[in-house]
Formats: structure tokens, sequence, C-alpha cells
């Protein structure tokens, strides 16, 4: 066909048929469709009546209903493509179904443009005044491609994934006055003013189209409010949705823990950028993960018993809000210049996502540790295996650190069977972690611990104070701010660090030993090193070159390492190590009985139908990375740890 294709072309060419060739591609339309209108910085004309189902509960089905003032003549309406915090054209613009427009009763037709299919166009007949758009979010049964937000006992509402909005205006100049049904009995938390609220339906003060996007809702059958700052100058709040009400009972030492959040972070900026903020936090194994920041909320959930395991489990979830509160100041307040976009369609720019989020990484974690939610020790391990995961991997021979914030708008967080050589979205986060560590402890050595990264911090974030307004920023702006705390070439630190490949391109280490410690592998791990490590029972990374997942499947190969070498890729299950059958514990035994013998490792694998044995004569024994205190030298990494007294 294709051929036969290219001869015709080629045969209209020869007789003289040019100008039918430039009709290729005209869209066959009922009418020809207008420009999409740029987004200008004016003000939207009247209120956009925005008006929220959550009850169907069994269907798993939102719908809207929305009243739009207009006037006659063209009109685009838009569904929000670049989620805020998603650094990508995330809009799930697939889940939108059903969609009507009307006036004065009766149906107006739209087309979707040809070429953005996040934009649809309306001819507004004349003497009509308002409009009338409904449609349905259909929202997911499973986690298999899009999380799951609504669940038997909960509602995860966002927004900006439920609404249209008129292109051609800034959205902080498009009004919108929201309300949502909810379930009966059902409570909430959202970073909104509430009007009314009865009989489960809420009504909001009016907001613009921008902060609408920025203010999430959870909302629940079993729902606790926390006051965790009492007497604090705005106010703070932990709102709780469970799949059950026993999940929603923390102790005193949790909401301790979070207040002392709170406190610690106001000791780090010396500023607060919001009227108040509310997390909200699902406790929950039905509702789909998120962990997702915004200025005066964020969204994040945990596993349905995290208050009853206490202090000493679920180590990532405890690092979880002190990151996204963070972002209240990183990334919301100060924000890169490149992610300011006028409306929610406009294309953003990651160039900065390693002080956008490699920043609000290192604080997340350093207030983590200041404000008793991990120890010291949990910590430190938390820094041993991000170093060792950097200090390993081969990727950074080809792409350099800079390149990943390019990632998500390659494809949104997409996984790859070679993450060690891909690189990708965690290296702007955890990577650039180990940058922001090299620079405190650089300006902490080279002023006698009198000037530190906390100074950076507050000089550069805690300006301002209560002023809501993003103040974005620019590469310069942040080598200025550096200096003007500690001179020194900070642009030439952050380019060799974030733009460096090859040989030279070594993992960014120095914090760590100007900090203090040194990077080991050790064969056993503590119990608190066990839980920040999670994987460590079947990690064998930094041995064989590969982690052992569930049912013995084979993955996280180490490109270049002995797995690899033995001609290992995906798709491979562990049968068997040295006659016994396969497990992580046999295998474990299998490396430590080596380190002492003479006897290969020996693995029969299985892919499908097909089976292999391999064979390893490896004696280097488990590793599991663990940072070292090098005695004589300050403990700067522990005093980064420590909390902060006025």
């Amino acid at each position: 066909m294709k051929r036969l294709l290219l001869t015709a072309c080629a045969a209209a060419l020869v007789f003289g048929a040019a100008p039918a060739l430039a009709q290729v591609g005209t869209p066959a339309l009922p009418r020809s469709l207008p420009a999409i209108p740029a987004p200008q910085d004016r003000a939207y004309p009247g209120t956009i009546g925005y008006h929220v189902d959550a009850t169907d509960l069994d269907h798993k089905v939102i719908r809207v209903q929305q009243t739009i003032p207009v006037t006659a003549g063209d009109l685009t309406l838009l569904y929000p493509k670049f989620i805020p915090g998603n650094h990508a054209d995330t809009g799930p613009i697939q889940l939108l179904a059903g969609l009507t427009v009307t006036a004065n009763g009766q149906r107006i037709e739209w087309l979707r443009d040809t070429l953005d299919p996040y934009a649809f166009h309306l001819s507004i007949p004349a003497g009509v005044t308002q409009i009338e758009v409904a449609f349905e979010w259909l929202t997911q049964p499973d986690n298999a491609v899009w999380r799951v937000v609504m669940t038997p006992e909960m509602v995860n509402l966002q927004w900006e994934k439920a609404l249209l909005y008129p292109a051609g205006y800034a959205h902080s100049r498009i009004t919108f006055q929201p309300s949502i049904q909810l379930p009966a009995g059902w409570q909430y938390g959202v970073a909104m003013d509430t009007v009314s609220f009865e009989d489960g339906r809420a009504t909001f003060a009016p907001i613009s189209l921008e902060m609408l996007a920025d203010s999430p809702m959870f909302a629940g059958a079993h729902f606790r409010r926390i006051d965790i700052d009492p007497g604090g100058r705005s106010p703070v709040h932990l709102n709780i949705v469970a799949d059950a009400a026993a999940n929603i009972a923390p102790t005193g030492a949790w909401i301790e823990a979070y207040g002392a959040l709170v406190d610690q972070a106001d000791r780090l900026f010396g500023a607060r950028h919001f009227d108040r903020y509310e997390f909200l936090l699902g406790l929950t194994s039905r509702m789909g993960g998120i962990g997702l920041e915004h200025h005066r909320s964020s969204e994040n959930t945990a596993p349905p018993g995290f208050f009853a395991d206490g202090l000493t489990r679920n180590f990532g979830s405890r690092t979880l809000l002190p990151h996204e509160y963070v972002h209240s100041w990183n990334g919301k307040f100060r924000r890169p210049s490149d992610q300011l976009t006028l409306n929610l369609n406009e294309p953003v720019q990651n160039t900065l996502l390693w002080v956008y989020e490699g920043q609000t990484e290192y604080w997340g974690d350093v207030l983590t540790g200041r404000s008793g939610l991990a120890t010291k020790e949990e910590m430190l391990s938390n820094f041993a295996e991000i170093a060792a995961f950097y200090d390993n991997q081969p990727g950074r021979d080809w792409r350099a650190l800079q390149d990943t914030t390019n990632h998500n708008l390659l494809g949104y967080r997409t996984t790859n069977p070679w993450p060690s050589h891909m690189r990708g979205t965690g290296d702007y986060y955890r990577e650039a972690a180990l940058i922001w560590l090299d620079a405190d402890t650089l300006i902490r050595e080279a002023t006698n611990n009198r000037k530190s990264l906390d100074d950076f911090a507050r000089a550069f974030f805690g300006v301002d104070d209560g002023v809501w307004s993003p103040k974005p920023y620019t590469f310069d702006d942040l080598v200025a701010a550096l200096n003007g705390v500690h001179p020194h070439d900070w642009a030439g630190f952050l380019r060799s660090r974030l733009d460096a490949v090859g040989p030279e391109a070594r993992a960014p280490l120095d914090g760590i030993t100007r900090g203090g410690y040194r990077l080991v592998y050790v064969e056993s791990l503590t119990a608190a090193e066990r839980q920040v490590q999670t994987g460590w029972s079947n990690d064998f990374q930094y041995s064989l070159g590969f982690t052992l997942g569930g049912n013995n499947r084979i993955g996280g190969i180490l490109w270049g390492g002995l797995a690899y070498q033995a001609g290992l890729g995906a798709g491979w299950d562990l049968v068997a190590v040295n006659d016994r059958a396969a497990s992580a514990e046999v295998l474990r035994e299998a490396v430590t009985t080596a380190k002492a013998g003479t006897t290969p490792i020996t693995l029969i694998i299985r892919n499908g139908d097909r089976f292999r044995t391999v064979s390893f004569d490896y004696r280097g024994g488990l590793r599991y990375p663990r940072l070292e205190r090098i005695e004589g030298t300050p403990d700067r990494l522990g005093d980064i740890l420590t909390a902060r007294r006025r």
C-alpha cells in the first residue's frame, strides 16, 4: 500500500495535480475553526458558576455543571493541560465525557480543535449572555493507568481535572464560584473559604482559577481536622480522611511532631506566604497514592495504619508532609520563572527543577530530622542510600543531571527496564539534594560555621512576609543569593555538577565527606536502617547487580554490573540458587557463604519457557550502604539535622 500511495502522489505531480495535494490534511469539519486565543493578562467578564456532584460513588463518576457568562461570537473553552506540580502535560482529557453546551434551552454544538484536543470551539449566537456546560469526569476503578480518586469512603477532588475555562485570559483573572455536593454525612478539608455547608452541599467564596486549581479537596466519611499550630500566626491544620474510623486518631507524639515541623519551618524560612495551610492526608489502601504540593495545602497519602504504627515505621511516608510543606516556599512562592505561565495550557519549562524539587527534597529531609519525625540514624541511612545509588549510576556517563529535568516532558514519569542507565525524574530530586548538602557544608566550612544554607533559605524564601503572589527567579538570581551568604564561584559550582558527563561526572558526595562521614558498605543493617532501606532483604544491586522482586522476578539490573554481564535483562525469574528453591533469604545465604568459599554462586533462571543457568564468581559478600563517621572531623551533618531553638 505504501508503494502504491507513493506512486499515486508522484503521478499527481507529473500530471499537474499539485493543487489537490495542497488540500491534504485539511480538516473535514462542518465549519472552519478559529485560532485558539493566546492568554492575555486581562480579567474575564463575570463569574463562572461551577458545581461538582461527587455522590456517585458506585460508578466513580464526578458530574460537573458550569454557567459561563459569554458574548456572541467565537469562544474557545480549554481543559487544563499542564497540571501544576506535575511539570508536564498530564491533564487527563481522556477521562472527560458527556460534554454538552446549552443556552436558553437550546443546544450549542462544539468542535474540538484538530491540533490541540484540549480545546473546544463554540460559536455563541446573538443574544446569548450565558451558557450552561455539563460533562462527567470518569474517574478510574483502579490505578492501572490513572490513580483512583473515589472510593466508598473518600474523594480526592482536584478541581482542575473537572472544569473547562475560556481561552484568551490569564487564569489569575478568571473568577469561579465553586460548590460541591458530597455524600450524606461526609466532611472535608480544603484551603478555601466556606460560605455555607448544608445537607452535604458546600459553597465556597469566589476564587480565581489559578487558586482554585491550587486548592484540592479531601472529603470522606471518616474525617478529622486537627489544629497543629495552636495560637500560630496563621492556621495550620492536619485534615485526615481514612478507610476506617479507627485510623484517624494520631497519638500525642504524632501531633507534637507535626507541630514541631511547622515550628522548625518557621525558624528556617522566617516568613509565611499563606493565610492558612491545610495538610490533606488520606490513610488508605483504596485510593491512589499521592504527594502533591500546593501553595496553601498539600495532597498526601499513607498506609491505613500509619498512626498506629508509630514513629518507627513507614519512613517514606514520614518524610512526605515535610517535603510538600517546603514547597509552599520553594516552588509556589519562589517559583522558577519558566514555571510561571499565564494559564494552565501554556507549556511550562523545567530547567530549574533541581532547585524546585531538589532543594525541597533537601529541606524536607532536614525538617524531617529537626521535627523529630525521624531519628538522626534514620536520616543518615537515608543519605547513605541516596549516595550509594548515585555513586553506582552508569547513566551519568552519557546523561547530565540537567537533562533529567526534561524527563517529564518526554513522558510523565515513564518507567524503563534500565533505570541506572537511563536516569530520570528521581535524579533532580535526590541527586540534587546531595548538591545542596554539598553547598550547605561548603558554606559552613568556609565560614567556620557562622553561616549555612539556612541563611540562604531565610534570605531567598523568607522575603516579603505574608505575600502570596509568586516571586519568580532565574539561575542568576539563585547565584546572587548564594553569594550574598558566602562569596564563591556558585555558578561554576552548580554548572559543574549539573552539566558533567563522562568519567569526571562523579556523584556529588563532597557534602557527605565535608559533613563528617564517608560512604561504606556493610553486610547487615541495624533495625533503624532497615526501616529506611525497606528493600534491603531483596537488594543485591551492589553485589550481584540486581534486585529481587515479588515472585522472585529479577529487576533493577545494574547496567554493566555482574547480572548485566551474564546476559540478564527484563523478564527473568529466579528459580533456584545452588540447587535450592529460590528465595531472597536463600540468595542472601549463598552470597554470604561464597565470600569465604571457592565455589561460584549458581542461579537457575527462567523467562517464559526458556531456562538458563548462570554462575557468579563473586566473593564480596552482601553490600548495604551506610554513612560511617570520620573521626576527628566536625559532625556537620549532625548539626544540620538538629532542631533549631529560638
